[in-house]
This record gives C-alpha cells, sequence and structure tokens, in this order.
C-alpha cells in the first residue's frame, strides 16, 4: 500500500510539473528567457494551481458525499451547490456588476453557493440531524430550479456578457489569477481539513447508522460537520472557475479500485486524484484547437463520461 501511495504522488507530481511547460507553447525549463519566465509564473502557474484547488475540493468532495448519502453516484453538483453559485455569478457577469473588482465574479458565486448550501441543509435538516434522503431530493429539486432560473437569464440576454457566462459555466480557467487564489486556498483547505480529520466517522456512517452510533459516533452531527466541509470546498472550487462535471463522481470510484474504500486514505487520494484529472482536462483545453480554447469542464465530461460507462459495468467498483 505505502508504494502504491508513493506512485500515486510521484506521477501526480510529474503530471503537475509536465503542466507548467507544454502547452500551446512549450517551455523548456532549461535556459528560460524573460518572456518565458513571465508567461511561466504569470500566466501558467496561477492557472495550474488553481486547477490543482478546484480538482482537489470536487474530488474529496465527490467522496465525502458519496459516503455521507451512501449513494455510490453522488457528487458535489448533486446538492444543487454549484447551480445556485452560476445563477448568481451569470446574473452578475451578464449585469456588468463590478462593485468588487476582479473578486466581483468570485464573490457572488461563492455568496451564491453559501447561501444554497445553506438552505439544502435547513430542508435536509429534520429532528436534531441530516436525513441523507431528504438532503439529497433538496439538492436534486433546488438544482433544477436554478438551472431553470439559470437558462432564463441567459436567454433574456444579448449583450457581450454572454458568451463569458456561458464559459463560466462549463469551466473557463483562462482568467486564473494568483489574486484569486489565497481565499481559495484557504476555504478549501478547512473543508478538506474538516473532511481528513472526520474520515474515520465517514467510514462509520457508511456501514449504516446503527453501526456508527454503536462505534460512539452520533450520525447526525458527524453527517453535519461532513456537510459543512463540503459546502466550503464546493463553494470555493466553483467561484474560482466555474462548474467542473465529473471530477467528484469519476474520481472516488477510481480511487477506491486503486487503494480501497477506507476514507481515511481514499479522502486525499481522491484529492489528489481531482487535481491531476482537472490539469489534464485544461492542459487540452488550451491546446487541442489552439490560439482558441475549450473550457476544462467540456474535456472532463468528454474525458470521464466514457470512462464512468466502463465502470459502471464494474460492480465490484460502483460500490463502497
Amino acid at each position: 500500500m505505502k508504494l502504491k501511495l508513493i506512485l500515486i504522488f510521484l506521477s501526480s507530481l510529474a503530471i503537475f510539473v509536465t503542466a507548467l511547460f507544454i502547452g500551446p507553447k512549450p517551455i523548456s525549463p532549461f535556459g528560460l528567457s524573460e518572456m518565458d519566465r513571465q508567461i511561466l509564473f504569470s500566466i501558467r502557474l496561477p492557472r495550474v494551481v488553481i486547477s490543482i484547488l478546484m480538482g482537489m475540493a470536487l474530488g474529496a468532495s465527490g467522496a465525502v458525499l458519496q459516503g455521507i448519502l451512501r449513494n455510490p453516484l453522488a457528487d458535489p453538483y448533486i446538492l444543487g451547490i454549484s447551480s445556485g453559485a452560476s445563477l448568481v455569478a451569470v446574473t452578475g457577469i451578464i449585469s456588468g456588476i463590478t462593485f468588487f473588482g476582479i473578486f466581483t465574479i468570485p464573490v457572488l458565486a461563492f455568496a451564491g453557493a453559501l447561501f444554497t448550501g445553506i438552505f439544502v441543509g435547513a430542508m435536509g435538516w429534520k429532528r436534531g440531524g441530516f436525513w441523507p434522503d431528504r438532503l439529497l431530493l433538496a439538492g436534486v429539486g433546488l438544482g433544477f430550479l436554478f438551472s431553470a432560473l439559470l437558462m432564463l437569464v441567459m436567454s433574456i440576454s444579448s449583450n457581450e456578457g454572454l458568451k463569458r457566462a456561458t464559459l463560466w459555466i462549463f469551466g473557463d480557467l483562462s482568467i486564473s489569477d494568483w489574486s484569486i487564489i489565497p481565499y481559495g486556498f484557504i476555504f478549501i483547505a478547512v473543508g478538506l481539513g474538516i473532511s481528513m480529520l472526520r474520515s474515520k466517522a465517514l467510514n462509520s456512517l457508511v456501514l449504516g447508522d446503527d453501526l456508527s452510533h454503536s462505534l460512539g459516533f452520533s450520525p447526525k452531527k458527524e453527517r453535519f460537520i461532513l456537510f459543512i466541509s463540503v459546502g466550503l470546498m464546493t463553494a470555493a472550487s466553483v467561484s474560482m472557475g466555474g462548474m467542473i462535471g465529473f471530477i467528484g463522481l469519476l474520481i472516488p470510484h477510481i480511487g477506491r479500485f486503486a487503494i480501497g474504500s477506507d476514507n481515511r486514505i481514499l479522502i486525499p487520494v481522491s484529492a489528489l486524484g481531482g487535481g491531476v484529472l482537472l490539469c489534464i482536462a485544461d492542459l487540452i483545453g488550451k491546446s487541442i484547437v489552439s490560439p482558441m480554447e475549450l473550457p476544462a469542464g467540456i474535456i472532463t465530461a468528454i474525458l470521464g463520461a466514457p470512462y464512468f460507462l466502463y465502470l459502471l459495468r464494474r460492480k465490484d467498483v460502483l460500490s463502497f
């Protein structure tokens, strides 16, 4: 197991470094020119860092959420958090709101995600704790509602912000900037830290509430804490670069296949795997039709859907 984890870490590190130096214009790490340094540290490095952070948030959130709901098909967006964030952010983009400068869209997206997370949590709360079925149904229902409102806003808009809004919905990392990394890192680090600290409790929840209680955990309390961690990570991810699908759904299953179902290991491995997948998707998106760019969310769906269908054939993979 230790050797396998070391190989996963080294492979991920190699991909992260490679993503810095290859792209529409490959850069040699030996003998960098002043222009190369500018491109590397001002454009590519913040973009790779944001890709890693967003992927880590989505991968870890998927692993946690599948455990909370005991549903192997759950992912961070099933709670409707991303739809709420997108609705508020796209409304801001189309209306031209700029009261926070370059932070306007991330702030709007985070506010929308936070509000949606609180509302879904309130809907899923019953008799002093979260009920997985109520939480899931509330998220799905709100997701459909916010998606419909989002399409309504976009359909009645005709200004130049429409294209930017469309790209943002599908995960546009082209506007990555150092300035949005610190706040995103803080919320993702807090959410990831909470989920890893409560990973033993998450293991017990997967086994059922009765067994979890017999092991000394309070299922309702643990679901509440873990739901907060998922909300923080998903909100931060969406606010940094838009909606990216399939990472939270696919990566935890690959992680279980590779290293097992122990969430103490699965959560960090899923986080690492999510960062790798999003880096690869972003690299493909900005290179395949250069000088144009494809949103990373489109690439993750194209890569993830066929592989997930393959996994669907393996019953041993789609299980806890």
